[in-house]
């Protein structure tokens, strides 16, 4: 059976401060087998096409760098072409493979009329070898993850198939259980506020949206770090965790208590395995940014290795943190991170002080304020520049920020 979300996460506030009873949800079982024909399925229109963005240089340090100068992110992370063009300041340079997504749906089989999501590498007539690197790896990651279908994690996307055309085109089929991401959700979130006007019938109404607005939040987190959670007990990391690398079936808040939040893009996830470690030519950078720091043993390594994951996942928490809680135009992703690594040098309580000054950020500031502080000392431990004080996943999982137990 699928694992649902830990069950002391607060069911969803109603108004007037009563809370609802939860639903059970019915999660029929599901096979882990994959399908490798093509005829099973019938492509849809095409839903779009990305690339990723390849960070060529980093800062590091002996203690642990920043994360990631392998990883590359995609282009719908809701950044502006003005902040790409920033980006490329600091030596990230686009990547070579475009991938292209169709909507479709299985049309033979068990799952016959399964809505799907095709994710289509470009194949070896484009030369992109990188291509099939990344289509392998992901193909592979999944497969790993499903082999056992009495443990399978809703909060990683489930591989329906995958196939090859005949121009090399590597073609995955996902379940499609939603095309939002969260930096979908921050972005709308942010825009739907500079239309917002005071409503003078109801003193409470704002009030009752920032509580939906935290829950949505923190249960879009607490899923993500239950799929991050899964991985690593199954020797896998991520590598590209981001606010696009995590997939919703809604953005509405008020439909926050059926929200599912699911990792996706595998394409850079690592083994992690005692007998696979320093394996893998997308692990390169993650191994190298790795002896800098000083981890030399493989059990070192893989603490390394699960401590960028971490790490990846503190960015993540603060821009979810800030970009919904914030209107359109005050905050951005890059901005956010540098005021972080740049300004303040991950000191995350110097960083509250400055936010505390400025009057547009006061939203985030009282989200992360929950309980005397907890978010900003989750961020802290999360981002410590010193990769081995970090937390690992099932610690942050269950910190009192992320469980919800605070609202």
């Amino acid at each position: 059976m699928l694992k649902a979300l830990p069950a002391r996460f607060l069911v969803s506030p109603e108004p007037g401060g009563r809370r609802r009873s939860p639903r059970p949800r019915s999660l029929r079982p599901i096979s882990a087998a994959l399908m490798t024909n093509p005829a099973y399925f019938e492509v849809g229109r095409l839903l779009g096409s990305y690339g990723f963005m390849n960070i060529t240089s980093y800062s590091s340090s002996q203690s642990g760098g920043f994360p990631n100068d392998a990883v590359n992110q995609d282009l719908s992370l809701g950044y502006s072409p003005e902040e790409i063009e920033r980006l490329r300041v600091q030596d990230v340079g686009e990547g070579q493979v475009k991938i292209r997504l169709y909507e479709g749906r299985v049309v033979q089989g068990p799952l016959k009329g399964t809505q799907t999501v095709f994710k289509v590498y470009p194949g070896a007539i484009a030369g992109a070898s990188e291509a099939n690197l990344m289509a392998l790896n992901e193909l592979r990651t999944h497969a790993f993850l499903q082999s056992d279908a009495r443990d399978i994690c809703e909060n990683i996307q489930f591989l329906l198939g995958a196939f090859e055309t005949a121009t090399g085109e590597q073609w995955l089929a996902f379940r499609d259980d939603g095309r939002y991401s969260a930096a979908d959700y921050a972005k709308i979130t942010s825009e739907r506020q500079l239309k917002e006007r005071p409503n003078f019938w109801n003193p409470y109404d704002r009030a009752y949206k920032l509580e939906l607005r935290k829950y949505f939040v923190l249960r879009l987190l607490n899923g993500a770090m239950c799929g991050l959670v899964h991985m690593h007990n199954h020797d896998r990391l991520h590598q590209s965790l981001g606010p696009s690398s995590v997939v919703l079936n809604t953005v509405a808040e008020k439909n926050g208590y059926y929200l599912l939040p699911q990792l996706r893009d595998l394409a850079f996830s690592v083994d992690i395995g005692y007998s696979s470690m320093g394996v893998g030519a997308l692990s390169d950078g993650l191994w190298r940014r790795a002896s800098a720091a000083g981890a030399s043993t493989p059990l070192e390594k893989r603490a390394f290795g699960v401590a960028d994951d971490i790490y990846g996942a503190g960015l993540l928490i603060a821009y979810m943190a800030f970009i919904p809680f914030c209107k359109a135009g005050i905050m951005d992703g890059i901005s956010l991170q540098r005021l972080l690594e740049n300004t303040f040098r991950l000191d995350i309580y110097a960083a509250r002080e400055y936010c505390l000054e400025d009057d547009k950020l006061s939203e985030a500031v009282n989200f992360l304020d929950l309980g005397d502080g907890a978010g900003w000392e989750l961020l802290q431990a999360m981002l410590n520049p010193d990769y081995r004080k970090r937390p690992i996943a099932e610690a942050v999982l269950n910190h009192r920020f992320i469980t919800g137990a605070l609202l």
